[in-house]
């Protein structure tokens, strides 16, 4: 149920000055909006993130599976979504056992925008053993399904093309042929909503791929590998632990992603 304010497109036209050499001009840009938003688990706040005020159940939902908070979508029984003038907040029932091991697991309440790890307590609170993954089908052929996904992706990319400041995380089949794209601020929100909208939906994270316009860091590797998903493409490099996180878990990493090639890493 959403309060009476509209969800936000994502953007906000300000004024400016733009200077070119030697000239300048009052005109106007559009720029990404960037919102706080709480989670809330049965009641109690858990952790504020700073998000694109865009498909925010479907991060909410993500948010919960790919940190561990909740093991299977089964496991989320509703999501309110309240809209504030400057702020968010999304409430998850989620079930009592989920609950109870979520409480074991203090996270303080402060985040910055898609961190997985910020507001984490302690070093021993991170999760750097990921489980081996269960055997997934990968693209027969990884360079034409990257080429497609390189080839695709912008197109999909519409908040990206207005302001020039958010992340995308694109759901791919093995094909390479683009599905859902969702966008954002901060790279793990996006794979955060992309996640969310896939499970809600139930579909088979076994059977595609993850392409990400952002380099591919340790908290990418971890949410992809959590999720069973095999493979994760993204276009700038990766992070020496998110390449030990990926060939740990067995999830394949690809980076440095174009239409005309790209670097195999596990």
């Amino acid at each position: 149920m959403r309060e009476s304010i509209a969800e936000p497109a994502g953007f906000q036209v300000r004024p400016i000055v733009r200077h070119r050499g030697a000239s300048h001009g009052a005109g106007e840009d559009s720029v990404a909006e960037e919102m706080p938003l709480a989670l809330v688990v049965n009641g109690i706040s858990q952790v504020v993130m700073m998000v694109t005020p865009r498909d925010l159940e479907a991060f909410a939902a993500g948010f919960a599976l790919t940190e561990g908070l909740v093991d299977s979508p089964a496991q989320i029984y509703d999501i309110e979504l309240r809209l504030h003038a400057r702020a968010a907040e999304v409430e998850l029932t989620v079930a009592q056992e989920a609950f109870q091991r979520l409480k074991g697991r203090r996270r303080a309440l402060a985040g910055r925008t898609g961190c997985g790890v910020c507001g984490i307590e302690s070093l021993e609170l991170l999760d750097l053993a990921p489980d081996k993954m269960a055997p997934a089908a990968l693209p027969a052929d990884p360079g034409a399904a990257i080429a497609r996904a390189a080839a695709e992706l912008p197109r999909h990319q519409t908040l990206m093309q207005e302001t020039g400041g958010v992340h995308a995380a694109a759901w791919c089949g093995l094909d390479g042929a683009i599905a859902a794209v969702f966008e954002d601020v901060g790279r793990h929100n996006a794979l955060d909503k992309l996640v969310g909208h896939l499970a809600l939906a139930r579909a088979d994270l076994r059977g595609g791929f993850v392409f990400m316009s952002s380099r591919a860091s340790y908290e990418l590797a971890r949410k992809t590998a959590r999720m069973g998903i095999p493979m994760l493409a993204t276009i700038s490099a990766p992070s020496s632990l998110a390449i030990d996180i990926a060939a740990q878990a067995g999830l394949k990493l690809a980076s440095f992603c174009r239409r005309d090639g790209f670097v195999e890493y596990t």
